[in-house]
């Protein structure tokens, strides 16, 4: 028996030999400061391990609720975006009141947005992004956040509108009008702020005339010329009509007249 109680001995001070000092029990502050160390020295998975440290050695102290967000933010620093969300949902949910929510909300949107890919894959991390960075917009419209938002917003639905634009080329390229009129019309309706506006309209133009739908072809056509009249888009689109001893009109209380008069 003494034998083996001295060989569990020896195990004992093997693992703590091995494990150094991560486990040994240390103040608050000095937890907490090894870990701002770490990220000023980039060392962003140990920064990880230390805020963990703090909110696992003092889970009741004011700084284990900062640690919590310094821990998702080093994540976001290493990349490991989904690690970092999981820590902002977590932060969120425990500290909806917490004076640094506002960060919380606006660093997942941008771990979204710092995941969108090309227009040539598929879109679901860009529709995150939008979603998020509506939700920092939608809760704090007027702070340095909710504005950082707003602009990442902006090349987000421009993202978004690429992606529409892209596959409605495809349509178009294959002569199938009406799937490509469709997601023209998405572009319009949902990204008509967007530098693709004026293509879009350029194409519905291309597509109904295609089709011998030359009335709304006409008034795809007024609207591109109304809103962009300068652009290469409403060149082309005017020697379209041209040819066919057509002209630019505008149809009282059509759908694209309405939308765009809405949303201009």
């Amino acid at each position: 028996m003494r034998i083996v109680a001295l060989g569990l001995l020896l195990l004992l001070a093997a693992c703590s030999e091995d494990n150094g000092e991560a486990y040994r029990a240390r103040t608050v502050e000095r937890l907490y400061n090894l870990g701002v160390d770490a990220l000023q020295r980039e060392d962003f998975k140990g920064a990880v391990l230390s805020f963990d440290e703090v909110e696992r050695q003092h889970p009741y102290s004011v700084w284990a609720t900062k640690a919590q967000l310094m821990s998702a933010y080093a994540s976001y620093k290493r990349d490991d975006y989904d690690e970092a969300i999981v820590g902002l949902d977590r932060f969120i949910e425990l500290h909806p009141g917490n004076p640094d929510v506002a960060y919380a909300y606006y660093l997942k949107g941008v771990s979204y947005y710092e995941q969108i890919s090309d227009v040539g894959r598929d879109q679901k991390m860009t529709e995150l992004a939008r979603e998020g960075l509506q939700d920092v917009i939608r809760r704090y419209p007027n702070n340095k956040y909710g504005r950082d938002a707003r602009a990442k917003l902006d090349l987000v639905d421009d993202h978004l509108a690429g992606k529409e634009m892209a596959v409605g080329r495809y349509y178009q390229q294959r002569q199938e009008f009406l799937a490509a009129i469709n997601r023209f019309r998405s572009v319009l309706q949902n990204y008509q702020r967007t530098t693709h506006a004026p293509e879009a309209l350029l194409r519905l133009t291309e597509s109904y005339l295609s089709l011998g739908i030359t009335d709304e072809a006409q008034m795809a056509a007024a609207v591109l010329g109304h809103n962009f009249p300068g652009s290469k888009w409403y060149e082309d689109s005017y020697a379209l009509l041209e040819q066919r001893n057509l002209a630019p009109s505008q149809k009282e209380g059509s759908w694209l007249s309405w939308m765009w008069d809405w949303a201009y």
